[in-house]
């Protein structure tokens, strides 16, 4: 946490709270957040007197464009923006603060201290860490059936630990990964070289579909994640799978159960998503999951951009 439906949320919330904003002078009180430059005085010095243009998203990182300059931020655990008026008290763990000159701050609060800030010249951030290396973006255009079918190849990794390998695809963490195996009836456990075409198909729709759906919910607070404005997200009232264990599937009644896969706390339906060697996968009542062939932008309409 935070996931892509999260930080999807906190770029367009920071969209229409800073974009045009200038910086007048950056205050760092944790300089191990910075990763490029590692000097707080040589980062304040690069962003001083220069204006936010737009805030985009790559995977789970946000992409905070400036004029001249790109600011690539990993929210990590617990990591947050905030824009405050310069006579609001600070909160603790508050360890970048970007004065405005209008009088307003934008604030990074980090209780876990896990976050990550990369500085770089625009268009050199494709080619380095922390972005170079990032697989499909799954609420793209370009997250085709084929392209993902492609990424999966003959790959006998279990299904749920190669979903969150961000070199296959972007932006899946736990919550979205236990979701989408069970809208597609698929075990976690499942080896990727396993799966047929039609589990595929019914992944790739699931992944979209999942996390469109919590986009427009404005993510899933399930811990302490707000947007850039304080807000919670609304999507864990909607989870199927993912924190539910004991209770009954919404599909068909069995109980969901908790184990663990590849490190990680994972939540199955034992009926809806069969184990690999097993008797075959359940039916899903109301007809089965097809994958949607309308443009992704469709998808998140009504969400905003």
């Amino acid at each position: 946490m935070p996931e892509l439906p999260e930080v999807e949320t906190v770029r367009r919330t920071l969209n229409q709270l800073i974009v045009g904003k200038r910086i007048e002078r950056v205050t760092v009180n944790l300089p191990r957040i910075l990763q490029r430059p590692d000097d707080p005085l040589l980062f304040a010095a690069y962003l001083e007197g220069r204006s936010f243009v737009a805030v985009e998203r790559r995977g789970k990182f946000l992409r905070l464009v400036l004029d001249g300059l790109v600011l690539i931020s990993h929210l990590r655990m617990e990591g947050r923006y905030g824009l405050y008026g310069q006579e609001e008290p600070t909160e603790l763990h508050t360890h970048v603060i970007f004065h405005f000159t209008d009088g307003t701050e934008l604030r990074y609060k980090d209780v876990r201290q896990f976050g990550t800030m990369h500085l770089f010249a625009p268009g050199e951030e494709w080619q380095a860490a922390p972005l170079n290396k990032l697989g499909l973006e799954p609420l793209d255009d370009s997250f085709t059936l084929e392209a993902f079918r492609g990424a999966l190849g003959k790959r006998t990794t279990k299904i749920k630990p190669l979903l969150l390998n961000q070199e296959l695809v972007v932006g899946l963490g736990n919550i979205y990964v236990d979701e989408a195996l069970h809208t597609a009836r698929i075990h976690p456990e499942t080896p990727a070289s396993e799966l047929k075409r039609k589990d595929q198909e019914r992944l790739h729709a699931a992944i979209v579909e999942t996390l469109a759906a919590a986009v427009n919910a404005g993510g899933s607070s399930i811990k302490s994640y707000v947007n850039g404005q304080g807000e919670m997200g609304l999507f864990q009232h909607s989870l199927k799978a993912y924190g539910r264990t004991g209770e009954p599937c919404l599909t068909c009644g069995a109980e969901i159960e908790k184990s663990v896969v590849g490190g990680r706390g994972t939540h199955i339906c034992p009926r809806c998503q069969k184990p690999p060697g097993g008797s075959g996968r359940a039916s899903l009542t109301g007809g089965s999951l097809k994958p949607r062939s309308h443009a992704v932008k469709r998808r998140l309409e009504g969400a905003g951009q």
